[in-house]
């Protein structure tokens, strides 16, 4: 007594060709790009900076490819297989809203204020929106974060940061 498997149909999904399409247009488009950089060699780098966006614009239209011939295949991704989410809930908007309210905050604020400043109230306003409620404990944790940031940022990457009104004391 055998049983057959019912016939599921498989649906291709166009969004997927979509992304394919987006894929080998940015491979093209890194490729051009990179063809129109001037060959600068010399003992340090006898190579020059062309070939490693070449590479890349050739490994994203190999993605393009492979991506496509899966989805023609019929390859689909498992939807929401890897986490623990109810579709079916509505969007939480005010933590949406409170979170770009934050990041606009810290946009208006940075040249003005500096990173140190701007940056803790947008690591705090990001606590708070995302339902954090110690307040002081998170106003220490933004204050760290944006001062390692800065400094990490300033010595590490050699990226100065703007200092707003800390211009001397940092």
């Amino acid at each position: 007594m055998t049983t057959a498997e019912p016939h599921i149909e498989t649906r291709r999904d166009r969004a997927q060709y979509g992304v394919c399409a987006f894929l080998a247009v940015v491979g093209v488009l890194v490729i051009t790009d990179a063809a129109r950089i001037r060959h600068i060699a010399n003992s340090n780098d006898p190579i020059g900076p062309k070939p490693v966006p070449i590479v890349l614009g050739a490994l994203l239209l190999l993605i393009a490819i492979l991506y496509a011939v899966d989805v023609a295949r019929g390859g689909t991704g498992e939807a929401e297989g890897g986490e623990d989410i109810d579709v079916t809930s509505p969007v939480d908007w005010r933590t949406v809203l409170l979170l770009v309210g934050a990041f606009v905050v810290n946009l208006a604020l940075i040249e003005p204020l500096g990173w140190v400043i701007s940056g803790g109230l947008l690591f705090w306003g990001s606590a708070f929106a995302l339902g954090s409620r110690h307040h002081i404990r998170n106003l220490f944790i933004a204050a760290a974060l944006s001062l390692s940031t800065f400094y990490a940022f300033a010595i590490g990457l050699g990226v100065n940061l703007p200092a707003g009104v800390l211009q001397g004391i940092l």
